[in-house]
């Protein structure tokens, strides 16, 4: 069983950084797509960043040169790290793996970007 567990969410400064960390545990292929996502308050979740197996990224036009996503194949684990960070922002970002026609999340950790 796939099981993804995200860390690194808190209470940030505007044009603060984190870094988001999901370690998945069970087994994925090398061309599982993993992948971040957010959902602020009263919004549908949204793809903020994705990377391939063979290391191509996709980034959401609004994070775009501020958030970079990296994956370590031999430990399991996708990172974000976010940059410059805003206000809007502010969201709970969750981890996803899509393999084999399988989607998996994690509980999602909370990011507020805040004076």
């Amino acid at each position: 069983q796939v099981q993804l567990v995200e860390s690194g969410g808190g209470l940030v400064q505007p044009g603060g950084s984190l870094r988001l960390s999901c370690v998945v545990s069970g087994s994925i292929s090398s061309i599982a797509i993993m992948g971040w996502y957010r959902q602020a308050p009263g919004k549908q979740r949204d793809v903020v960043a994705q990377i391939i197996g063979g290391g191509t990224t996709i980034y959401a036009d609004s994070v775009k040169g501020r958030f970079t996503i990296s994956r370590d194949n031999a430990k399991n684990m996708v990172d974000l790290q976010i940059n410059s960070l805003k206000p809007e922002d502010t969201a709970v970002y969750y981890c996803n793996v899509h393999d084999r026609g399988y989607a998996y999340w994690g509980k999602g950790t909370l990011v507020t970007v805040s004076s």
